[in-house]
């Protein structure tokens, strides 16, 4: 991790994109095409006897893009390693080509991603369709980019990407609204309903944070999140939160003002990992929560439903619920 007082750990895009739209570049000179591609865009994915190829930036939105395209996809995470930190990530020649040859790529912007656009930008191949979460949900740079633990914007994704699988594949219109259904109604109803208990029994409750991640879910929990803005914003972005705001969480956490308190574990710093500490002294539960998917190869749902259960024992233990 680096030292939040040196290069911010948010947004920094990293020589490895040169190097990697380099590649993507040559791939488009050369004008190769991936099936279903620029050369197929008339007849589609499967209609044409082939799978639409699809790469997701980060595993959270190519789980959900997995499961709602089924056995008519194929779809690849660039960014599928829990240690990984897609703000930095430093793409390879393989995801440019990737990326080259994609019929859909979905990407979260709002500044989460910048090396995803960079290499799209490398190759304007004709036939591919591009979903941009936070342009889909109208987020512009400056607003909290973890659209993934937005369940609004959860399911605005969902029905994007089976429009876009349709238009692509109009021949398996029908499959695609069947996995959509599916998807929604039952694959889907363990975190809806845990999403609905917790604010039905919990909502109101004060409760404390080490990052922005988390107040994206907060509103659709019912929680009262006491942590200042500026220090989820700071530990997001890799810069030094202010002494005033470190004062402030020391506060609630000393005087019991939160009743839990939830971590990113893949970015612990020192000052989260100091007020995990005096949480724990004070009997105050603490519980986590992480940016991807953990552990690796889990799929999103199974991954969130693990996280939010944690999260109704601990607001369960702290207010005897």
């Amino acid at each position: 991790m680096e030292d939040a007082a040196a290069v911010p750990r948010r947004w920094t895009l990293r020589l490895g994109v040169v190097a990697a739209c380099a590649v993507v570049g040559a791939v488009a000179a050369c004008g190769t095409s991936s099936p279903g591609g620029t050369g197929d865009s008339a007849a589609g994915g499967s209609a044409a006897g082939r799978k639409i190829t699809v790469v997701a930036a980060e595993n959270f939105w190519g789980s959900i893009a997995a499961q709602l395209g089924g056995a008519r996809v194929t779809v690849t995470s660039i960014i599928d390693n829990p240690d990984a930190d897609p703000h930095d990530y430093e793409p390879t020649p393989a995801d440019g080509r990737a990326i080259a040859d994609a019929r859909l790529f979905i990407d979260n912007g709002v500044g989460y991603d910048p090396w995803a656009a960079k290499l799209v930008a490398a190759n304007p191949t004709d036939g591919r369709t591009v979903l941009t979460v936070g342009d889909l949900v109208g987020a512009t740079d400056g607003d909290n980019p973890h659209r993934w633990y937005n369940p609004g914007d959860v399911a605005k994704v969902i029905d994007t990407v089976t429009a876009d699988y349709k238009k692509i594949d109009p021949a398996d219109a029908g499959y695609f609204d069947q996995q959509r259904t599916s998807f929604t109604a039952t694959t889907l109803k363990p975190y809806t309903d845990v999403i609905a208990t917790i604010k039905t029994t919990y909502g109101g409750t004060p409760v404390g944070a080490s990052e922005s991640i988390f107040a994206m879910l907060t509103p659709a929990l019912g929680l009262n999140l006491l942590t200042p803005p500026a220090f989820l914003r700071a530990i997001s972005e890799g810069t030094d939160p202010t002494a005033a705001d470190k004062a402030t969480i020391d506060d609630q956490i000393k005087g019991k003002k939160i009743k839990v308190y939830v971590y990113n574990s893949q970015n612990a710093t020192p000052d989260v990992q100091r007020q995990v500490e005096e949480a724990k002294a004070a009997g105050i539960p603490v519980t986590t929560i992480t940016e991807t998917l953990t552990p690796a190869g889990t799929s999103f749902q199974d991954w969130q439903v693990a996280q939010l259960e944690g999260l109704r024992a601990a607001l369960a233990q702290a207010t005897g619920k």
